[in-house]
Order: C-alpha cells, then structure tokens, then sequence
C-alpha cells in the first residue's frame, strides 16, 4: 500500500464545556477568538457547537466546544488529550499574564518546553489550556482576530495537544504512520503525570505538534476535557489514503462523514484517544460571508427544516462584541 500524503498537523480540537454564555464569554473576549461559526451538535442537535477561530476559521484555528449544561465535571487522565495549547507571537506573555490577572483567570508559572516558553492555564471548565511562544513568520497562514486582543499578542493557531497514554507505543508508531515526525524526548514539565515527554512534528506550520506522555491517571469525560482532535487530511483523496493505512494497522475508521465545512473520518486510536480525519473544505464560508461569521444560527442540511424546534430547546445566549464591552466600562 502506497504511504499516504503526510497530515500538515492539527485541523481543529473538540472540547465539552458547560455553560454556552460563559464559554463565549471567555473564548471569544477573554482569549479573542472569533467566533466562526454558530451551530449545533449534529449529533446531539438539542445543544451548541461553538467554533472559535482566527480572522478567517483557518484550518489549524479552530478550538470547538460542546456545551452540554447537564453534564458533570470531567477529569483529565490516560486515554485523552490532556493539554491544548495554542501559538502566540514572541513577547507577548507578559500581556497574557496581565490579562488573565485583570479577567480573573487561573494560570501556573510558565515552563520551558523544548527551548520554548509555556504558559499553562485553565478555562472556566476547568479545561487545561496553554500558551506557547514562537516566531510568527511573515508568510504565517493564519489572520489575527483583533477585536478584543492586539495584533502583538493575539493567538496564532495551534502549537500542539498532548496525549496521556497508558502505553505510548502503539499510538507514536500510528502517528508516524500519520506523517509525524519523532523530534525528541526530555523531561516533563508542569502539570503532567508522566517522567519522559515525546515530541512529534507534522509537515505544516500551524498546529504542527504532538506530545505524549505516558500515564496511568484515571479520566472521566465531562466539562472540562477534550471530547476529540481532528488532524487535516486537505483533500478528499488525501483523507481516504491515510483512512486505508489507519485500517491497515488494526483500528476501525469510519466512512467519511460531511460535517458541511469539512468532511470527516473518525477513530479511536490505540490509548483511546478520539481521532478524527478533516478535509481542509469547504470552510466556514460556504454558508456565509467571511465578514458575518459566527453572527447567527447556522443549521446545516436538514436541520435547517427544525429551526423552530431546535431553537426553543436552545439556551439564549449573546455573542461578546468589542462596542458592548467599551461601553459597560
């Protein structure tokens, strides 16, 4: 079997949160992520799916959540991702501190991380997060979302997640098998169970990393914790070639899924960690103009024929916007 075209790196992270009105609150104006896209659990209609991205839902910007209110609080342990973390331009942690300092938010004394510097927090779920410091290259392919963070400190896309694993083995075999590239080991810092922390690169620039730590933390899913991480397969070809050598190494992919701004394959990796496969379009932009994103209810398909019902059954909630927050000052 021929390889399969390598992934560029991570394409978008699922996470569960609680309450919808607090998790626009803190991604969108604490954080200053746009929001894309509006919509709903296409599995699960009777609640949100929020998408928080850069200026334009770049592929490699999209941190998602599903806001199941009745659920309980998760634990983060063996079989998840553990850790999210986001890129941000050099310098700007100080800012990062003090902004977290002024919102209220919970963050740990940063740590260096592979000659780079980590700041790990949480959000209001208690859902671990990170920011790390690099280089932005003036070709980078994401846009900064400026309304509520500066151009010098906004998030950048995807640094990396890292997984919590009983048995490392057989997933960092599956990820080079993904085109992840093993570029080094050291010892774990901040917040982490495990002893010996191993990098893995993909080929692009956003979202083009992978930790792993081995672990044997229990885990429970709840607000709070990652449901799953989408990896970009770009094109409908590339996504059904590293379907076929997934399948080859023993684990049971789906057949391909149209989520309406990608299509998508899903697995459970070896550790249990929920993968997903993500084509690179359509994009957020198939259903609407790029400068209304995120600015209504978007309800793809069929879906679109329950909009009465499907909206009573929804919480009321109110998209942060920079000219409400300057006028409550």
């Amino acid at each position: 079997m021929a390889e399969p075209t390598p992934t560029p790196g991570i394409h978008h992270v699922t996470c569960i949160a609680g309450d919808p009105q607090q998790n626009l609150d803190f991604w969108v104006e604490t954080l200053g992520l746009r929001l894309a896209k509006r919509s709903i659990n296409q599995d699960d209609p009777s609640t949100y799916h929020f998408f928080f991205t850069d200026a334009e839902g770049t592929p490699g910007t999209s941190m998602t959540f599903f806001p199941w209110e009745n659920l309980s609080r998760g634990k983060v342990g063996t079989g998840q991702v553990s850790r999210t973390a986001f890129r941000v331009p050099e310098g700007s942690l100080d800012y990062w501190e003090d902004r977290f300092d002024e919102y209220g938010v919970d963050y740990d004394d940063r740590v260096e991380r592979f000659g780079e510097t980590v700041l790990p927090f949480s959000d209001p779920d208690g859902l671990p997060v990170e920011l790390v410091e690099v280089e932005i290259p003036d070709d980078d392919p994401t846009v900064p979302w400026t309304e509520f963070v500066p151009e010098e400190a906004a998030i950048r896309g995807f640094h990396s997640v890292t997984l919590w694993l009983g048995d490392p083995q057989p997933t960092e075999d599956l990820l080079e098998t993904m085109g992840f590239e093993r570029v080094g080991t050291e010892e774990a810092q901040g917040d982490t169970p495990g002893d010996e922390r191993t990098r893995f690169a993909a080929t692009g620039s956003v979202g083009k990393y992978v930790d792993v730590l081995p672990t044997i933390e229990s885990s429970r899913q709840g607000h709070g914790t990652v449901h799953h991480v989408a990896f970009q397969t770009p094109t409908d070809e590339d996504q059904e070639a590293m379907r076929k050598a997934v399948q080859s190494k023993g684990l049971r992919p789906t057949a391909q899924i149209n989520r309406h701004w990608f299509r998508s394959v899903y697995f459970r990796e070896f550790g249990g960690v929920l993968f997903e496969l993500a084509t690179s379009g359509p994009g957020y932009t198939a259903d609407e103009p790029l400068d209304d994103l995120g600015g209504r209810l978007v309800l793809p398909g069929e879906f679109e024929g329950r909009r009465e019902q499907i909206e009573a059954g929804l919480t009321d909630v109110t998209v942060p916007r920079a000219e409400s927050a300057e006028a409550d000052d």
